[in-house]
């Protein structure tokens, strides 16, 4: 078992200098602390979002680490030139000397499609189109790439990336077309949401996966050949009553951002269905962890016994939460929890 950090790096009650700065101290604790991967959020015109342009900021992470892998989770790509983000995975990638994982997707969220002035119904197939150019950029001298939405002639690509043939590739989904579609592709994968979802999730990528027969690309730190990751939040602390003090603030600050877009446009979907409003049902479902350091190792113990994942990417930072409790509960992990359960 691996375990990594998830990050929106939502709106908090700091100035944004500020907070990009306690981030970039916590990201540098949990490289020293050994987690496998940050991965970060990207959203627009959202306070559940604060580093909308993940290259900038990954850019900085890059260089305040050493070991840990940078995960942009998810690049939206129908609002990118396939071709400058080729260039922007490939800078990134060299310089974290190789510690870049890539995660693609279409974008959850109409409301900031359009604010991009791009069609949610037509998105996917921009998307999927869009994976096409992107990796017969990376993978060729080359680019060379006709279609419907983008075109490209024989452009040469000054930039390749550090890792050969591409770095990792990630997809992260809910739904069950998602799920399907991420194992059809071979890429590592991820998911949220309450127990009996993530399980049918993970349940419906490993089977596309199986069908497959292997995944694109091997992934060597994961005896399956690629990550099958969940998020979860947490917060830990000495006693259980610290935890849960510190977890509720934060959490329902991170909520209330999470669905500022839903709320803003009380005509359009639901986008945050895989969450739950109040914190203690979080907790009930096993989205949201919070304890000491025992607790919170045997409430993820009962996890791993119940989904069929080999990877948890944790949320430690989030909201209101002071990043003295984020950087206690990275601590408390690494030394308390992850040692032994690494070896499960």
């Amino acid at each position: 078992m691996k375990f990594g950090l998830w990050d929106h790096v939502d709106q908090s009650d700091k100035d944004l200098a500020t907070q990009y700065d306690e981030r970039l101290d916590f990201v540098a604790a949990a490289d020293k602390a050994n987690f496998y991967c940050y991965h970060v959020a990207e959203h627009h015109a959202t306070p559940l979002n604060l580093v909308p342009v993940p290259g900038i900021y990954l850019g900085a992470v890059a260089r305040m680490t050493e070991n840990i892998r940078l995960g942009p989770l998810v690049y939206l790509l129908p609002l990118y030139s396939p071709l400058r983000l080729i260039e922007e995975i490939s800078i990134l990638d060299h310089l974290s000397h190789g510690r870049l994982d890539v995660g693609v997707g279409r974008g959850v969220s109409p409301f900031e499609l359009n604010f991009h002035n791009v069609d949610p119904e037509t998105s996917r197939e921009v998307f999927i189109e869009a994976i096409e150019a992107v990796t017969e950029g990376l993978t060729h001298d080359r680019l060379t790439h006709s279609g419907k939405h983008f075109s490209y002639t024989d452009v040469p690509m000054e930039l390749r990336p550090h890792q050969q043939p591409h770095p990792p590739l990630w997809y992260a989904s809910t739904s069950e077309t998602g799920a399907k579609w991420a194992g059809e592709m071979g890429f590592n994968f991820s998911t949220l949401g309450a127990m009996e979802k993530a399980a049918q999730t993970i349940s419906i990528y490993k089977e596309a996966l199986a069908a497959r027969g292997k995944p694109l690309l091997e992934n060597p730190d994961f005896e399956e050949g690629t990550a099958i990751g969940v998020v979860r939040h947490v917060v830990i602390a000495d006693t259980m009553d610290e935890a849960v003090a510190a977890s509720a603030p934060a959490y329902n600050h991170w909520y209330a951002s999470l669905t500022k877009l839903e709320r803003d446009n009380v005509a359009g979907p639901r986008i945050a269905t895989s969450m739950f409003e109040d914190v203690n049902e979080a907790i009930d479902k096993g989205l949201v962890i919070v304890g000491p350091p025992d607790t919170v190792r045997d409430a993820l113990k009962d996890q791993f016994g119940r989904l069929d994942a080999n990877y948890y990417i944790l949320g430690f930072f989030f909201g209101t939460l002071p990043v003295e409790n984020a950087l206690r509960s990275v601590d408390l992990f690494a030394t308390e929890i992850m040692p032994e359960l690494s070896a499960l």
